[in-house]
């Protein structure tokens, strides 16, 4: 091996071993709330059976909205209802609520019946368990500040991972040989032999969970980087300047109706309705080449007095940075994979923590075999 791998080796090990300490704790929690969070829709529902025994039927959305309104009165901004595959309740959004106002996200969460016609359960994100876990994840509690602090985390784990394979990297012929458990007799060459062999299992999905977990946390600099390397990334900017109006005359369901004009074979994924005397309809819908089922990136905005059609940006007619860009919400909750690529995401999260205490039990053991080499 030649004097130079070796010395790339030697840092690598330094890196490996320094980022480990200081960022392991961390790259742990990032995981172990990620891998909660793959079904965190599912884990809600089943922690409020209220919603899980809803009965199953059409949505009515023209009732939900009356309902809202009049529920809310001092609520007159524009509402955002999910449209579910099990459509056995509505869930709805106000977002910048006055109740929460100083807080960087905090919209009001309401779900309805599915008829629209009773209040089912309200809450705010952030104050019942799954909201909590997410902005644990995305900013460790800490707000905007903290979505910096997690990006940085991010590309320090990807760093910390690269080292790692960089560390162990063989020379020429002992491939096989760097692969294979040893004989040992000490615990601490169990515990490599344990740590290297889920490191290099894990290491592609533990790397596109960071890399892609660093780009959704720095999203300007996302743009910035993709449109420098293939061409600006298109945004669904609103309609400028905004429609003021007495009443609206298009109902939500007339809206959606000519939305589904506009991209028939789509499914649609959001309605956000007008504020109560401004605004647009906007219908987000997800195309054929759309892998983000749950937050599509196709966009239908419609005024509400006339029924026009004021703009629409479908995803298929964007180019390749947007395509990517849009894989990587996806790709980093494993939407796009279903349930084959969602179970690798929560094993390698939970790999994480084995990763982890075995890195540093190993190093609290070497410690302590060197003082006591010392003393004697």
């Amino acid at each position: 091996m030649s004097k130079q791998l070796l010395a790339w080796r030697k840092l690598a090990r330094r890196l490996h071993l320094w980022l480990g300490l200081s960022l392991g704790m961390f790259f742990v929690i990032l995981c172990l709330s990620g891998a909660a969070l793959v079904y965190y829709p599912q884990i809600d529902a089943w922690l409020h059976p209220e919603l899980a025994n809803a009965a199953q039927q059409p949505c009515d959305y023209n009732t939900a909205l009356k309902t809202l309104r009049m529920q809310y009165p001092d609520k007159l901004g524009p509402w955002r209802f999910e449209v579910t595959p099990e459509q056995q309740f509505i869930p709805a959004r106000y977002y910048n609520p006055q109740e929460t106002q100083g807080q960087d996200f905090a919209p009001m969460m309401v779900w309805l019946s599915a008829d629209g016609s009773t209040l089912l359960r309200q809450s705010f994100w952030g104050d019942y368990l799954v909201t909590w876990l997410y902005n644990l994840h995305f900013t460790l509690l800490l707000g905007s500040t903290g979505t910096i602090i997690v990006g940085y985390l991010g590309i320090g784990s990807a760093l910390l991972l690269l080292t790692g394979l960089v560390a162990w990297w063989p020379k020429s012929g002992f491939w096989l040989r760097q692969l294979r458990f040893k004989r040992r007799a000490a615990l601490l060459g169990h515990m490599y032999d344990w740590h290297k062999t889920i490191g290099l299992v894990m290491l592609l999905p533990l790397f596109i969970l960071t890399s892609t977990g660093a780009m959704l946390a720095f999203p300007k600099e996302t743009n910035g980087l993709l449109g420098w390397a293939l061409g600006e990334v298109e945004s669904a900017a609103r309609p400028a300047p905004q429609l003021t109006f007495s009443n609206p005359q298009i109902s939500v369901t007339q809206a959606v109706k000519i939305a589904q004009t506009q991209l028939p074979k789509a499914r649609l994924a959001w309605i956000e309705t007008p504020s109560v005397n401004q605004g647009y309809y906007r219908l987000r819908m997800q195309v054929s080449d759309d892998k983000s089922t749950r937050f599509p990136n196709s966009y239908i905005d419609i005024n509400p007095r006339s029924g026009e059609v004021v703009k629409v940006f479908d995803l298929r007619q964007q180019g390749t940075s947007n395509q990517i860009k849009n894989w990587l919400h996806p790709l980093h909750n494993g939407s796009v994979g279903g349930l084959s690529l969602k179970v690798l995401w929560i094993i390698a999260s939970l790999a994480s923590l084995g990763l982890a205490w075995l890195g540093w039990y190993r190093y609290y053991l070497r410690k302590n075999i060197a003082k006591k080499d010392r003393k004697k």
